[in-house]
């Protein structure tokens, strides 16, 4: 997995990469991040570092984090993070339709 990091860093260093406006959490350290500074190595990271799937949906419930929303066909993700959230609420995006859905719901 060296490799594709390495090779996702030559890709990542031709894109532009600005501060987050919204903060994600880091799966490779279960931490919030929030500027390209971050990200960059955050992202090639990822590739090949143990991730922390769990402690990472902990750390956002934590911080009051309660919906989730799951982009792509399925609901395996969702699944893993109802163990983890109890309470928590889930959105799921795989076409138009649930995209306006998903959106109305988030109020945007």
């Amino acid at each position: 997995m060296k490799q594709a990091g390495d090779r996702l860093a030559r890709e990542l260093d031709a894109v532009t990469i600005r501060d987050l406006r919204i903060p994600i959490v880091n799966n490779a350290d279960a931490k919030f991040i929030g500027t390209s500074a971050e990200l960059r190595p955050s992202l090639i990271r990822q590739i090949s570092a143990p991730l922390y799937w769990e402690d990472s949906i902990n750390r956002m419930t934590a911080e009051g984090y309660d919906t989730f929303v799951e982009i792509g066909p399925g609901k395996v993700p969702s699944g893993l993070v109802r163990r983890i959230a109890k309470g928590a609420k889930f959105l799921n995006v795989e076409d138009q339709k649930s995209m306006g859905e998903t959106l109305g719901a988030l109020g945007l």
